[in-house]
């Protein structure tokens, strides 16, 4: 994060930008009360846990929030709870899922992720009023990525969150597309809420935090309209984004283990089936040379190696 955009953020509020397999974190050092927003991968919890430590100082973390539960934004949830028995509030329509435990509505069987078990002590939801960091801040609905995914919004600090509904180049995967459910006007929907919102700094759920909004919802609409106008574009760059997320966690995957993946984990056999009927080797094979032309891979004899 450079300097000129550190010194946009209020003393109160710190960015801890991650890689990409974690979401960023958002730490609030108010004079009251501590909060965190989103907490990050499984494989990172120990990380998670330092950097929050080395920020806090001594302080305990008050207060974790979730904008939404894909595993890379609460997969250090457990760890947090259990390092500092903190208050945890959930989107509200992820209630019961959590409660039960449920992983396959939870989405973690059906990616092939990991998150640890935690608890919630109460929700959110859109039209909530928190405060953090001693200002106020809008819960905003942001449906599109995630069905019940939110955004937070500090008017006057002029500063949104945006989890994964508006990165500086894009947004996360349209999620409820694969399984043939709306995805893509709700997206739309959320993008334009935040073209009627008066933002001078927007911190991404992944990247830098970027001050061209502008800039950012124009590639965003256009990437839409693009994804939007053939669903197979968004089957292919899901299952694209899986396997690069794998890759990540893993820094390395056998070509055996990669074909095995495709038959194997839920999501990537359903958007198969749905949108493309390849062969769960023409499938391994196209997504090895899809992310390696790309630049995101590459291949070392039987070996897919990560590339940053």
């Amino acid at each position: 994060m450079t300097a000129s955009l550190r010194a946009m953020l209020p003393p109160t509020m710190h960015v801890l930008q991650r890689g990409w397999l974690s979401s960023n974190n958002i730490l609030f050092l108010g004079r009251e009360q501590t909060a965190l927003i989103d907490s990050g991968y499984l494989t990172h919890a120990p990380q998670t846990v330092a950097l929050v430590a080395q920020v806090l100082q001594g302080r305990a973390l008050d207060w974790l929030l979730n904008t939404h539960l894909h595993s890379d934004h609460c997969g250090g949830n457990a760890a947090l709870q259990q390092a500092y028995r903190c208050r945890t509030s959930i989107p509200a329509a992820e209630a019961i899922k959590v409660s039960d435990w449920d992983q396959d509505a939870l989405s973690y069987v059906a990616t092939g992720q990991q998150c640890d078990r935690f608890g919630y002590d109460d929700t959110l939801q859109g039209g909530d009023r928190i405060t953090l960091g001693d200002m106020s801040w809008q819960v905003l609905a942001a449906p599109g990525h995630d069905p019940h995914s939110l955004i937070f919004y500090c008017p006057q600090q002029r500063i949104l969150i945006s989890a994964d509904a508006l990165w500086e180049n894009g947004f996360g995967v349209i999620f409820p597309e694969l399984d043939g459910e709306s995805g893509f006007a709700e997206a739309r929907a959320t993008l334009e809420m935040i073209a009627g919102l008066d933002v001078a700094l927007v911190i991404p759920g992944h990247g830098r935090p970027f001050t061209d909004v502008a800039g950012a919802l124009a590639s965003a609409f256009s990437r839409l309209a693009y994804l939007s106008a053939d669903p197979v574009r968004n089957a292919q760059h899901a299952l694209k984004v899986l396997l690069k997320f794998l890759l990540l966690e893993r820094q390395q995957l056998s070509l055996a283990e990669v074909a095995r993946m495709t038959a194997t984990i839920p999501l990537m056999v359903s958007v198969n089936q749905r949108y493309l009927q390849r062969s769960d080797a023409e499938l391994a094979a196209w997504l090895v040379a899809q992310l390696v032309r790309a630049g995101a891979a590459r291949v070392d004899g039987e070996t897919l190696l990560n590339r940053d």
